[in-house]
């Protein structure tokens, strides 16, 4: 999942920034109004932590632009403005949490979560053949066995269950799991799908994850299980 942090002071942008990370989140920051709005408007976002203190507009106007979308995603105000008339103002004008600087990082992880399950099934479960991920519990099973992944691994894995039976290049799946541009010379991708493909797939019939010459990788449950062809009748084996 992707989060929009729209803070301007670096220190608490980074901060929350490497927390999310943390917690296998993929994060992009802004660090005023006007980049926030270009951002929300380019890009599908989970979820938008939002200051309302910005060098170029009051964050408010943010949270208008944002509404103004006909699917937006939830935001969270974070923001040293902790009067009730404040809080008050900001739920009334569309945001779906509010949470007052200073805060606890734990406090606002939760807070994350309870927004990103808001309108969803619990627990969100996606399924491809055998294999299930709680997206709620971040749990793996296949075939009833459970199977642990690294943030980054269930962030691909995720990613790809999402869009099951959709082709998805390396630069999709860099730019959505990683807080980063695709660059062409790195192998990252190919690192992770051989780690997911050894925990979910090279132990099983059933081959999960597949390669899409000259485009990156997608995740669907083929009709059946690649065939082992029969071994040659002895008469016809070499010596």
């Amino acid at each position: 999942m992707r989060i929009l942090v729209v803070e301007d002071e670096k220190r608490i942008a980074d901060f929350l920034t490497r927390g999310l990370q943390g917690a296998g989140y993929a994060v992009d920051t802004a660090a005023d109004g006007a980049t926030a709005v270009e951002f929300i408007h380019s890009t599908d976002y989970d979820l938008v932590i939002l200051d309302l203190m910005l060098p170029d507009m009051d964050g408010l106007k943010v949270l208008e632009r944002v509404r103004s979308r006909k699917v937006g995603p939830p935001v969270m105000i974070l923001s040293a403005r902790g009067q009730v008339d404040d809080r008050v103002k900001g739920l009334e004008q569309g945001a779906d949490d509010y949470l007052v600087k200073p805060f606890a990082f734990v406090e606002l992880l939760a807070r994350v979560r309870a927004l990103l399950r808001r309108g969803q099934p619990a627990p969100e479960k996606l399924q491809v053949a055998d294999l299930t991920v709680d997206c709620v519990r971040r749990k793996v099973m296949r075939n009833g066995e459970t199977i642990d992944l690294a943030p980054k691994e269930f962030g691909i894995l995720e990613y790809m269950m999402r869009n099951k039976g959709r082709p998805l290049s390396r630069t999709m799946i860099v730019e959505h799991v990683w807080d980063m541009d695709y660059d062409g010379l790195t192998n990252i991708v190919d690192v992770y799908i051989r780690h997911l493909r050894s925990k979910i797939d090279d132990r099983f019939p059933l081959k999960l994850i597949q390669t899409v010459r000259g485009i990156g990788y997608m995740i669907e449950a083929p009709d059946k299980p690649a065939a082992v062809p029969p071994a040659a009748p002895a008469a016809e084996r070499q010596v």
